[in-house]
């Protein structure tokens, strides 16, 4: 079946930003621009399309990614809404690694905050090209020149402002474009028919001077339109756009547009900012898989007609037809009824319905083309970062990195028929959602969940008691502690040997122990030579250190930062097995903890506090009585002041209620992981004692 739309008019993009910076009212607005609906949702009403979730229309936040489909000016757009809170920046990170470009929003008033530089950063690991929309411009304290001058200093951007604002705050009523040199008034409530008029008198001059420097930007960029640039000629409109969109293909520029989103201003601009410079499929590099067959790296085209390769990226249960699988095709087609292979379970697939996602809706497909994104149901072995590809092609591609959970809950049922409800619904939701950890604490019998933040395990147990319906009774979120070892260990030797009648059980291994940087995570070698140890036994030794890097010796939690290297160990031709390799191995383990000189790390928080200036003795206070460390403090517009810090995780309990009462209800605070660090040893005893 042919394209409906050439792959050169495709656009898959991501609308990203901090918290309540407008990403789901902006695309709300552009799927009613581009007449997919016929009425504007709101957040505050809980009438938006890609907030369909009762959770997300309750708080009035993104909790999960939501895909839509719209169709602008003979151009199929392809948009991806992202949460903003940090607790769910997996869903964030997932949709950057399958989208072409982003549309970055910023508040006017607040600039460039805490999550808009994660998730600027997950854009920059993932080499998606980006455009900025100022939105907010009709907010009290609004400042386009602000905002910009944040997003060059914090974000290390090379900005283009591609537009004037005509008036600010709440006379906010166009915007001038420098492309075109005409004003855009939108006048109707609507927004839907833009006024395309002369630039005010007033505002010649500056729109003159805004203009000089757009094309003296621009034309940095390209040597052919620098030589033009500097011998004096006028280069056209077609050019600079021309010049732009290479710029901003290969990151090098970021183009930058305002409005207001709620007051239905701006957004049609953006989108065609989206076509103009952001690129399709075919402008973004070949994808590198790994070719199965040969281990070689090597590059498939984006063609309907090259071998299959397609990432499963997100997983959604969905209570009416079961098991839904996002995936983005990269090359090739994916069919209804083909059979395809996911190589990294080594099984089989059978495509079973495909559908076009539009949100919580869908629409059946009889296939998906290469560089385009879709849903299918009936898949049984395929997760979130897995490759679907052409059995007779066996190709891998990168699989998605997750960030570690940093805090848990335990949890429950409060019945034997909540018993069996819980196990389906702790299945279903930690396959939606990597950042999930379900594990059984020996020492208590407990289910213990593990997350991201506070709200992400709230939104977890909400959703059981009105998805699952299962009643739980639910403990005190506690904090994800690690330990590592101070110190090297050079020699651990440990012989493992039990007799009871018959064959016997005998391991011999011998380690060296050496700590690591933060952030390492543990790293096994067998440095063996000579066949002390038998070949057979090694991945017996490999395991059972990796059973043991899950209980650490002070209080049972897990353990990170360390390098373990087997350099020698024995045998017995009779009594040896891998079971006696396997608890030597974990012995051995603990007994190099011991001697290592053990430490528990605690997670450290990137806190920010935005509160009126007067506040600002009283937060600072509040911080270093809570262990915390200030970082930094800078003005913010409209008279507040904003406090950066680090934070033990376990200091931050309750902190909202204590900020909301010490500033009258008027202070607000962000908080995102930044490291584990080594606890002091009064900490570590209350820890331990608990």
């Amino acid at each position: 079946m042919p394209r409906n739309i050439p792959l050169e008019k495709c656009r898959n993009i991501g609308i990203i930003a901090h918290i309540d910076e407008g990403k789901t009212t902006t695309t709300e607005r552009i799927l009613f621009y581009s007449g997919r609906t016929y009425r504007i949702g709101s957040v505050d009403a809980g009438t938006t399309v890609t907030d369909w979730m009762v959770q997300e229309r309750e708080r009035g936040i993104t909790i999960v990614s939501a895909a839509v489909t719209a169709e602008w000016k003979g151009y199929q757009i392809n948009v991806i809404d992202t949460p903003g809170h940090i607790d769910f920046t997996a869903e964030v990170q997932r949709s950057l690694r399958v989208l072409d470009g982003g549309v970055v929003v910023f508040d006017a008033v607040q600039g460039v905050e805490p999550q808009s530089e994660t998730v600027w950063r997950q854009a920059d690991r993932y080499g998606v090209p980006r455009i900025c929309f100022v939105n907010k411009m009709d907010r009290t304290g609004a400042s386009f020149e602000y905002t910009l001058g944040t997003i060059v200093n914090r974000l290390g951007a090379n900005v283009i402002p591609m537009q004037l604002p005509i008036g600010s705050e709440a006379n906010f009523k166009g915007m001038v474009d420098l492309m075109t040199m005409e004003a855009v008034l939108f006048e109707d409530e609507l927004g839907k028919e833009p006024i395309v008029t002369a630039i005010p008198v007033d505002m010649q001059a500056q729109a003159e001077a805004a203009r000089t420097h757009m094309v003296e930007k621009i034309a940095e960029l390209d040597d052919d339109l620098t030589v033009k640039y500097l011998e004096g000629e006028t280069i056209t409109n077609e050019e600079l756009k021309a010049g732009l969109r290479v710029a901003v293909i290969n990151s090098k520029a970021v183009p930058v547009f305002c409005g207001s989103s709620l007051k239905n201003k701006g957004v049609q601009l953006v989108l065609d900012a989206v076509i103009d410079y952001l690129p399709s499929p075919v402008d973004i590099e070949p994808v590198k898989v790994t070719n199965l067959n040969t281990d070689e790296v090597i590059t498939l085209a984006t063609d309907d007609k090259a071998p299959l390769s397609a990432l499963v990226f997100k997983i959604v249960s969905d209570p009416y037809v079961g098991r839904l699988a996002y995936f983005r095709v990269y090359s090739g087609t994916v069919t209804t009824g083909a059979t395809v292979l996911n190589p990294t379970k080594g099984r089989k697939e059978r495509i079973g319905r495909l559908l076009r996602m539009y949100a919580d809706r869908r629409e059946d497909i009889n296939e998906v083309c290469a560089g385009d994104i879709g849903a299918v149901l009936g898949l049984k072995d395929s997760f979130t970062g897995d490759t679907l590809c052409d059995p007779s092609t066996p190709v891998a591609l990168e699989r998605i990195t997750f960030p570690e959970p940093v805090i848990s809950i335990a949890i429950e049922p409060k019945s034997n028929v909540d018993q069996d409800r819980m196990t389906n619904a702790l299945l279903r939701l930690t396959e939606e959602d990597p950042t999930y950890v379900v594990v059984s604490d020996e020492n208590t019998g407990q289910t213990v969940i593990k997350g991201m933040g506070e709200l992400h395990l709230d939104i977890l147990v909400d959703r059981m008691l009105r998805e699952f319906k299962v009643q739980a009774n639910v403990g005190a979120p506690r904090v994800s502690y690690r330990e590592t070892i101070t110190k090297a260990v050079p020699n651990v030797n440990y012989k493992y040997a039990k007799q009871s009648g018959g064959h016997g059980q005998f391991g011999h291994v011998v380690f060296a122990f050496e700590p690591l940087d933060r952030g390492s995570g543990i790293k096994f070698e067998n440095k063996i030579t000579g066949g002390a140890i038998p070949k057979e036994y090694i991945p017996a030794v490999e395991k059972g250190v990796k059973e043991a890097v899950e209980s650490g010796v002070l209080a049972g939690y897990p353990v990170t930062d360390l390098k373990v290297s087997l350099i020698d160990g024995s045998y017995h031709e009779v009594d040896s097995s891998e079971m006696a390799f396997k608890m030597a191995a974990i012995l051995g383990f603990r007994e190099g903890l011991q001697r290592g000189s053990s430490v528990l790390l605690e997670p450290i928080m990137k806190v920010e506090v935005v509160v009126p200036a007067e506040y600002l003795g009283d937060v600072m206070g509040q911080i270093t009585s809570r262990r915390g460390e200030v970082q930094g403090m800078e003005m913010r517009p409209g008279n507040a002041q904003a406090v950066r810090g680090l934070v033990p995780l376990a200091e931050m309990f309750g902190y909202a209620t204590q900020l909301r009462s010490g500033t009258q209800g008027r202070g607000v605070f962000t908080m995102e992981f930044d490291h584990y660090a080594p606890v002091s040893a009064s900490v570590a005893e209350k820890v331990i004692n608990k």
